[in-house]
């Protein structure tokens, strides 16, 4: 059985969807089975893969509501070994057609879907929204781990002990083997002293669960930088391995996947 892991953090413009993306992409040239669940109506990680949303006709909302399973909506990508469930907007419906009808087990709707498709594959990554409402819970509920992207930014931490709250209601009533796989600096730049010093904070306060790389000779923690090769290559639809593996955007991803496959 696989692993199944959320990317959250309902702070939006964190790089939440580019590493859900990055990772999966970069767990697939690893030559491991991937399937990524885009879970955000915004369905960016559906569009950063190439795909139109408007010539998808069954995406990951008709799978909760029940007409399609998993496996009937699952899409190849230009990546090897990964794929994709798509999204769209109508998955804001989601909300209103099963919270406030108060259906039993609503938290675990997505991982009763999962179920049928987990076996297959080695990482599960689901890409969540920007907001700790029913689907992020879902997605919370369905993963055995979830990372917490974190951009070095002003306000970075703002909103953080809402997540790691709600992290730790689910552990206590919902999903009890839900871990923090760790938490991952985005948008760091050398040139700024604003991202150093959250950085600074981050290592202080979280420094245990932040993902190590094995082959660095000075800074032993993976920070994703801030990069405009990262930033354009959702807009040719293709993750940044296959835009431009040599960026330090591409080489910062390909280190967090190596990192996880150590288990670190």
């Amino acid at each position: 059985m696989g692993e199944i892991i959320a990317v959250a953090n309902q702070k939006g413009g964190v790089g939440k969807t580019t590493t859900a993306v990055n990772l999966a992409a970069s767990l697939a040239l690893a030559e491991k089975n991937i399937l990524l669940i885009d879970f955000d109506p915004q369905s960016n990680a559906t569009t950063s893969l190439g795909f139109n949303r408007s010539d998808i006709e069954f995406d990951i909302y008709h799978v909760l509501m029940g007409s399609k399973k998993l496996s009937q909506i699952i899409r190849e990508t230009e990546m090897p070994h990964m794929y994709l469930a798509p999204s769209n907007i109508g998955l804001v419906g989601l909300e209103k057609e099963f919270y406030d009808k108060k259906t039993n087990g609503r938290e675990l709707l997505l991982k009763k879907r999962i179920q049928e498709i987990e076996n297959l594959y080695d990482y599960i990554i689901i890409d969540s929204p920007p907001a700790l409402g029913p689907l992020t819970i879902n997605a919370l509920s369905a993963a055995d781990s979830v990372i917490i992207p974190i951009q070095c930014e002003f306000f970075a931490l703002e909103g953080l002990a809402q997540l790691l709250s709600t992290v730790k209601l689910l552990q206590e009533h919902i999903n009890p083997n839900l871990k923090i796989k760790g938490f991952l600096p985005t948008m760091y730049s050398t040139q700024n002293n604003l991202s150093k010093q959250v950085f600074a904070d981050l290592s202080q306060h979280f420094g245990s669960k932040l993902f190590k790389n094995a082959d660095a000779k000075e800074n032993p923690y993976i920070i994703i930088p801030r990069s405009v090769k990262l930033a354009e290559s959702p807009s040719f639809g293709k993750p940044i391995l296959l835009y431009d593996v040599k960026s330090n955007g591409s080489i910062a991803y390909q280190n967090l996947a190596q990192s996880i496959l150590r288990g670190a």
